[in-house]
């Protein structure tokens, strides 16, 4: 795995902003040889998850919490991490614009920088808890960006809290902007939920479960005992996130490589 750590100056928000990429590369086990020779060309361009951090976190939590770089790594597929600060991955009103960050800068600067694909059935977004508020806000918004979205503790009724105009809130409910897509005839991507039975989030998530599963909405619900609002269970959900995503690139067929 390649791990790029980037501090890049960002042309929306107007100042320096943290991002860690991982991409895939060559293994040890390849590097020693036994199969085909090893080669830094990459021949199609990888899939691409953009991984969402919580309240308090940034750009570098989630490789520290977690295996996420080993669960690229074995299923090819690169992973985007950006500190999105406190803000909720939204615009924030008359502060930073992180709705537009996330939903045009961020995958511009990616897909021109690194080999990643910038086609929609090859992208997905995930996020924990307010990452999980921020992956649904982004693929409920804009639901022909991505190809699955996963949320995973997510804080779903965050928009509640938030300051701003009646009309600003309304576009920030997950519920209202969800109906929204689904009058206007979008498509709704495969949506992975997932939320711990101890968690303080967790009828907030299951009542959004039972709601979508009322509109007709394709949705994936995994529900464990024992586990409250913890990275034990986020690392656990985004490995099966990752084994779960619906894959057309020319990578899934090759199977889980050995690291």
């Amino acid at each position: 795995m390649a791990k790029f750590q980037c501090n890049v100056i960002s042309y929306v928000l107007q100042r320096s902003v943290d991002i860690t990429v991982v991409v895939p590369s060559s293994t040890i086990p390849e590097a020693l040889g036994g199969g085909p020779v090893p080669t830094h060309r990459v021949e199609e361009k990888y899939p691409v998850l953009y991984l969402l951090h919580g309240w308090g976190n940034n750009h570098a939590t989630w490789c520290g919490y977690s295996n996420i770089e080993l669960y690229a790594e074995e299923r090819n597929i690169a992973v985007v991490m950006v500190s999105g600060e406190n803000k909720s991955y939204r615009n924030v009103p008359g502060g930073d614009k992180y709705f537009e960050f996330i939903e045009k800068e961020l995958p511009e600067f990616v897909v021109n920088y690194f080999p990643v694909s910038d086609r929609p059935e090859h992208s997905y977004i995930a996020g924990l808890s307010m990452g999980g508020y921020g992956s649904l806000l982004h693929g409920m918004s804009r639901p022909e960006n991505f190809a699955a979205v996963g949320a995973f503790s997510a804080a779903v009724k965050m928009s509640q809290d938030m300051d701003g105009e009646e009309d600003e809130k309304k576009n920030l409910d997950i519920y209202y902007l969800t109906d929204k897509a689904l009058r206007e005839g979008r498509k709704i991507p495969p949506l992975y939920i997932a939320c711990g039975e101890d968690d303080f989030l967790y009828e907030a998530n299951r009542a959004y479960k039972d709601w979508l599963a009322e509109k007709s909405v394709e949705v994936t619900w995994v529900s464990l005992p024992g586990y409250a609002h913890e990275w034990r269970f986020w690392d656990k959900q985004v490995e099966e996130f990752l084994k779960w995503i619906p894959r057309t690139d020319g990578y899934a067929a090759k199977g889980v490589r050995k690291v």
